[in-house]
Order: C-alpha cells, then structure tokens, then sequence
C-alpha cells in the first residue's frame, strides 16, 4: 500500500533553507549545506548525485517514490524541476491560486485542498510511495492527518535563521514514532512514523 513519506534535509535548529530564499536561491543563504550528503556535482538542472553509505540507500528510496506532492513554493524555488523530479513520476502542487499554464504533461496543480491532492498522488503511484516535500505542505498534511511518515535528514550544523520546516503548524498535538536511525557521513537520516 502506498505511504506518503516526507523527505527533507534539515539543520538541528530545524531550518530547511536559509535566510533570503528565492527562486534564483532556493535553499537562501548558506542552506546548500544542507544537502552536502547527497554528494552534487554538475550545475543548474545538470546534476548528479553521489552519495555515501547508508545516504545512497535513502537516496535510492526516494528515487523510487511513483509520484511527487510538492508545496507550490518549494515547487517554484526548485526550478520546477523542468518538469521531471524524478523517472517522469506525476508530480502534484496544491494551490489556492490560479494555475500557471505549463508545459508538462505530468505536473498537476490542484485546487481543491491537500486531501485531494494527497489522494491523486497515492493513485497515481501505482503501489509506490508517495514523495513529499514543501514546509507549508507538510505542516497542512500534518494538520489534515494525510501523512504517513518523515524522513529526516538531520545535518549538523545550526543555521540560525532562515525557514523553519514546523513553524505555522499551531497547537495541535501530533505523535511521532521513531521507525529507523541511520547514520552516515555528515548526516542522520531519521524516520517518523505519523502515530496520530
């Protein structure tokens, strides 16, 4: 059965990006750093991925995700990926704006809420889980109990400022359980399991 799995780098101090994030600097100030465990190489879209011990698993996992739900934000700062995130996988990008019009066939914008959203992306995955990714998104799945799991790439540095990946999610108590710690070089990958 198809899970939705949050993946998302993330200093100890809880910051996703860097200050001054944009389009033209999608992870802001200084918050590349965040992904030196993927191990990039390469420019602009053309870039290839190297990375180390247990991280190539992770690496491997998400790449082998069937579809893609992506905050509209992170979705725009990241390029949109040329419309490919991954393997030619349908990608899904809630807004509550118009829809730009677009070249892709496979890149949905959806209209009418999270749970829609969530609910295309896991028929669409034929089986396979569903990749999450977007600080504003998760913190509305969350809210609307439609994630499953997070995996936390945990970096060790402290960013100090920038986006945090849980501010705005209000008072509501949610129970995480802690499914799997991996260790690698200069990160930790932690799983979640979303208990209520």
């Amino acid at each position: 059965m198809s899970k939705s799995i949050l993946y998302m780098s993330m200093s100890l101090d809880g910051f996703i990006a860097g200050p001054n994030d944009t389009e033209a600097q999608g992870l802001g100030t200084d918050g590349m750093v965040l992904h030196d465990w993927l191990n990039l190489s390469g420019s602009g879209t053309d870039l290839s991925f190297a990375p180390e011990g247990e991280s190539r698993r992770i690496f491997d996992e998400m790449m082998s995700t069937g579809a893609v739900l992506t905050g509209r934000r992170t979705f725009d700062h990241g390029g949109h990926w040329d419309g490919d995130h991954h393997d030619g996988v349908q990608i899904y990008v809630p807004t509550r704006d118009e829809p730009p019009e677009h070249e892709w066939e496979n890149v949905h914008y959806v209209t009418d809420g999270v749970e829609s959203a969530m609910r295309q992306a896991k028929e669409s995955a034929g089986g396979r889980d569903v990749m999450v990714h977007g600080a504003e998104l998760t913190q509305s799945l969350l809210r609307a109990g439609v994630l499953d799991e997070l995996e936390i790439h945990l970096v060790p540095v402290l960013l100090g400022e920038g986006r945090r990946l849980f501010d705005g999610l209000g008072p509501q108590h949610i129970d995480l359980e802690v499914v799997r710690v991996l260790e690698a070089p200069g990160v930790t990958h932690i799983r979640y399991r979303v208990v209520s």
